[in-house]
């Protein structure tokens, strides 16, 4: 029967459905980068270009790209970050409208562009350091990257190695010695003497059969808009040693005096979690060390968080930035990724010079969702339940869905589906939903299943989780409005039941399904899987098969094949009935884990 089913499903698959090509443009502009050097290692590159207006036209979009990830600034403003995460067969590139930024005149073009090499995060693929921008129309080809950009090492940077306690997967954090950084780099005025032509990355491409072939990185638009970004404020003064904040502080800039050889240290509290790219502003202290911690909450003496609002007897350790100050006025550091953290403990050891610090904020960021649902309600508890709830789930969506922003930022399945119910029934934003199955889909392995979590290096496998990727369409289905968009998906949801298909036992349960069979972290079950019985069957995946394979059936019949309707009826009607003979217990009225509790 397994063979059978396998081909017929097989033969359906490929025969019946077509994916759609992604938006097409046609890239004359060159990925570009410094010349020579190793472009996989760790660095950071400055590049800038200059060009002038006769006028501001209305709008001024380009198309922008860079690996690992970019900061684009327009006549000194941020503009854009990016590149929302993908893979790098699937490599998005951000349009952005310029025309608000600009001036009649000569404008500057500043982009930092940085990669974190071995030390990025999971979800970070990399092929090389380099950069690519293009104008979306004939006036903007003015900007398009080539060698007339230039180019510099910033030398200051290296990825700073953390150190967090349990599973942590989300990239470096910055160590910056501003005794060697590029000052002002992005102002329009500026020495360009040491700086070099742009480099392209591709100086030949593989031509032949009637089309041109880039190596690297295969470009897709993102469907994303831009991120989030807002100034917020830090709300109080913990604790502070060696230094007197003013009772302003740090809800308004105070300058802050450090002695020479000295130590001091302040403990920061935003009163909320939050993901923001956090500045400090400093001057002076040559040599001077400054570190910053970044907390959800402290730790006791037992390593236990605890109520997170109390300090007492507690410390801070987490996800850190290290800097070595030049001495300069007006120094400036903004983390290049977002920070999660509640806490923010910034640590100074002065040198021969002393020290001031003149601000510390954050700017907010995230996918900029908008609550659109209402609560109307008596209890007040359940309107604070639902902001903490509001709060929570804005801080899990960025570019992608995450499982948690401080220690993985991963996209699980699992995570995933239940975040995207409230991101429909909330907001009926359905851009990061659509973004999610993309990726999702992209990870699909050679027998048809797709990884538990993506964008993912390691390649995870949660077999349950493809599952669950089945019925993530189907939601989609009933709550999207792109209703295309799940009709060419129906190939990858078609493929995920064929792999489970081949692992059906003759009564029409799964067995031996390989991999992590991941349920649920319940403490009495091995690493989350499910009891599974000696034979290799288990209640709990034979039900999520079935869940499954009702959301192919709902698939087929609305979007698909009657073909596959009638195959995964017959297989589901099979195990439904296989399911209440095996595992049924009359006597507790109850579903056994296994046939034999049952």
């Amino acid at each position: 029967m397994k063979r059978q089913l396998t081909i017929l499903v097989l033969f359906l698959t490929f025969s019946l459905t077509a994916q759609s090509p992604a938006e097409a443009v046609e890239w004359k502009a060159s990925w570009i980068t410094l010349n020579g050097g190793d472009h996989e290692a760790a660095g950071m590159y400055l590049f800038r270009k200059t060009f002038t207006l006769t006028q501001v036209p209305e709008q001024f979009k380009v198309h922008l790209s860079a690996d690992n990830r970019y900061k684009l600034f327009v006549n000194e403003a941020l503009v854009s970050v990016g590149p929302n995460w993908g893979d790098i067969k699937h490599w998005n590139y951000q349009t952005v409208d310029l025309a608000p930024y600009l001036k009649a005149g000569e404008n500057i073009l500043a982009v930092q562009v940085w990669n974190e090499a071995a030390l990025r995060a999971v979800a970070q693929f990399s092929y090389q350091t380099a950069l690519i921008m293009q104008g979306a129309g004939e006036l903007e080809q003015v900007v398009n990257t080539d060698p007339s950009w230039l180019v510099i090492a910033d030398e200051s940077y290296r990825p700073f190695p953390q150190r967090v306690d349990g599973y942590y997967a989300a990239g470096a954090g910055d160590f910056i010695d501003f005794t060697r950084s590029v000052g002002h780099w992005q102002k329009l005025k500026f020495d360009e003497s040491v700086w070099e032509p742009a480099h392209p990355v591709f100086e030949t491409e593989a031509r032949g059969f009637g089309f041109r072939q880039r190596a690297g990185w295969k470009l897709v638009p993102s469907i994303l808009p831009e991120m989030e970004l807002t100034r917020e404020r830090l709300a109080r003064v913990r604790r502070a040693t060696g230094i007197t904040p003013p009772p302003s502080f740090p809800q308004s800039p105070a300058r802050l005096r450090i002695g020479a050889h000295s130590r001091a240290s302040m403990l920061l509290d935003q009163d909320h979690l939050t993901n923001a790219y956090l500045t400090l502003l400093f001057s002076g202290g040559t040599n001077s060390r400054i570190t910053i911690t970044y907390a959800e909450g402290l730790f006791d003496s037992e390593g236990i968080k605890g109520n997170r609002d109390v300090i007492e007897g507690k410390t801070i350790r987490g996800r850190q930035d290290s800097l070595i100050s030049g001495g300069g006025t007006g120094q400036a550091y903004t983390t290049l990724t977002y920070r999660t953290y509640r806490y923010v403990q910034v640590d100074i050891q002065t040198e021969d010079e002393p020290l001031v610090i003149e601000d510390v904020y954050g700017t907010f960021t995230g996918y900029p969702f908008e609550m659109k649902a209402r609560l109307q309600s008596d209890q007040q508890e359940l309107s604070a339940i639902l902001e903490i709830g509001w709060r929570t789930a804005r801080l899990c969506a960025v570019d992608t869905y995450m499982d948690c922003p401080y220690y993985e930022r991963l996209q699980y399945v699992g995570d995933t589906r239940i975040q995207h119910f409230v991101s429909f029934y909330n907001s009926g934003d359905d851009r990061l939903i659509k973004n999610a199955l993309n990726l999702l889909d992209y990870s699909r392995q050679p027998d048809g299943y797709t990884l538990s979590r993506y964008p993912d290096r390691q390649n995870q496998v949660i077999p349950t989780y493809s599952l669950w990727y089945v019925s993530m369409l189907y939601d989609y289905m009933m709550y999207g409005a792109d209703q295309d968009f799940v009709r060419d998906k129906l190939m990858g949801s078609r493929q995920v039941l064929n792999y489970f298909i081949t692992y059906l036992d003759a009564d029409g349960s799964l067995k031996n399904v390989p991999g992590w069979n991941f349920t649920d972290w319940v403490p009495e079950w091995r690493f989350g899987q499910a009891p599974m019985a000696e034979d290799g069957s288990s209640a709990a995946l034979d039900l999520q098969m079935l869940h499954a394979l009702q959301a192919g059936i709902a698939l087929e019949q609305t979007l698909g094949r009657p073909e596959f309707v009638r195959l995964y009826a017959a297989i589901a009607d099979q195990l439904t009935h296989t399911i209440r003979e095996k595992y049924w217990n009359d006597t507790r009225q109850l579903f056994a884990d296994t046939p034999d509790r049952a």
